[in-house]
């Protein structure tokens, strides 16, 4: 497949753009807790493990270095949404406005949650690429769906052994964080594995549309080399 350095694909640009949409709106989602049965969870789970199948999808098509850049993207979008929730929250409210706590248990971020956040992802996001890009080039680009469940099953528990540790440690008792990182781990694997066939037959239409595909031989996946197209 041929690529440019000048210029990105409209399905490359769609991808993007969601990918971020949908981290920006896991940080909203994140602060409603919900119950599913005996299980504790946030709503956060409907759209974060989106951004998964996504990189999985970035990987597949256009490879891991155009993947770093994505992720990259949707860090720095992340953080400057975040940047402008906390100014936001900062602002004296006006006098007659009694939304002001509803507004700062939303965009009231602590430093901590923001950090885990931000670590937990970095990590997760790189390592599902990483482990989904490496499988591609060993496998010969067969076995999509079992390299997308893999790829995201290392992301997810990379993610949930940084973020609640980080986020909810001493908030969340200790005795029972193992079980609500496991149930994490297993319902956002759950969710992937459900929407396979809509993420196989994108991959698929996606490929048509450009042509090809990449695979990433001789490459650095050295995280900070984003000039590295």
């Amino acid at each position: 497949m041929e690529s440019s350095r000048q210029s990105v694909s409209l399905p490359f640009l769609v991808l993007t753009v969601l990918f971020c949409v949908c981290l920006i709106a896991a940080n909203l989602l994140e602060t409603k807790q919900v119950s599913m049965g005996p299980l504790e969870l946030t709503a956060g789970l409907i759209v974060f493990p989106v951004s998964y199948i996504i990189n999985d999808c970035l990987v597949e098509v256009w490879g891991f270095r155009r993947a770093r850049l994505v992720i990259w993207l949707g860090f720095a979008m992340n953080l400057l949404f975040v940047l402008f929730g906390l100014a936001a929250d900062a602002l004296p409210g006006a006098a007659y406005w009694d939304g002001e706590a509803g507004f700062h248990a939303i965009f009231g971020l602590a430093p901590r949650i923001v950090a885990g956040s931000f670590v937990a992802f970095l990590l997760g996001s790189f390592l599902n690429a990483y482990v989904m890009s490496r499988m591609k080039v060993r496998t010969g680009g067969r076995g999509f769906s079992v390299r997308a469940i893999a790829s995201t099953v290392v992301g997810e528990t990379a993610d949930s052994l940084v973020f609640f540790p980080i986020a909810l440690g001493g908030v969340v008792p200790w005795e029972t964080m193992p079980a609500l990182m496991l149930s994490q781990i297993v319902l956002k694997t759950l969710y992937e594995v459900i929407a396979l066939p809509v993420t196989v037959a994108t991959v698929r239409r996606i490929k048509q549309i450009e042509g090809g595909e990449v695979f990433d031989r001789h490459i650095s996946y050295n995280v900070l080399r984003l000039k590295d197209l």
